[in-house]
C-alpha cells in the first residue's frame, strides 16, 4: 500500500524535486500551492503525512499547521515543516504550531526520502506494513 503524502509548497522547483524523489520511491504525492488549498486537500485526501513549507502566500505554514491540528479529522496526521527558516528558534516555532518534524531547505536529495520515511514509520499504526518493530 502506497503512503499518501500531501506537499504544501508554492515554489515549483522545490515541488518538482520533492515529488520526483518521493514518487521514485513509490509514494503518492499531491501538491497544494497555498495554505487554503492545502487545508482543503488535506480534508479530502486524508494523507498519511503532510510536508509543509512555512513561507507560503496568503497564509503562512504556522497558521496552516495550527488549523490542521485543530481539525479532529486531521490532528493525527503528522506535519513535517520543510523550510528555509533555519535561524535559532525557527524549529521551536514550527513545533509550537503543531509540526512533528522539521527538515531544512535546501533538501539533500541523498537523505530527504529517508528522513520522510523515518517520520512515516513513527506515525504508522502497529502492524502496518513498513512499520518499524
Amino acid at each position: 500500500m502506497k503512503s499518501r503524502i500531501l506537499l504544501i509548497e508554492d515554489n515549483p522547483q522545490n515541488s518538482y524535486m520533492t515529488c520526483f524523489l518521493l514518487e521514485h520511491r513509490g509514494y503518492e504525492v499531491t501538491v497544494a500551492q497555498t495554505g487554503p488549498e492545502g487545508l482543503a486537500l488535506a480534508a479530502t485526501l486524508l494523507p498519511d503525512l503532510i510536508l509543509l513549507d512555512i513561507q507560503l502566500p496568503g497564509m503562512d505554514g504556522h497558521t496552516v499547521a495550527r488549523r490542521l491540528k485543530a481539525d479532529p479529522q486531521l490532528r493525527g496526521v503528522p506535519v513535517i515543516a520543510v523550510t528555509s527558516y533555519a535561524m535559532q528558534g525557527d524549529r521551536e516555532k514550527c513545533v509550537e504550531a503543531g509540526a512533528e518534524g522539521y527538515i531544512e531547505k535546501p533538501i539533500d536529495p541523498d537523505t530527504f526520502v529517508d528522513e520522510v520515511e523515518r517520520f512515516l514509520r513513527q506515525a504508522l499504526p502497529p502492524g502496518f506494513p513498513g512499520k518499524a518493530p
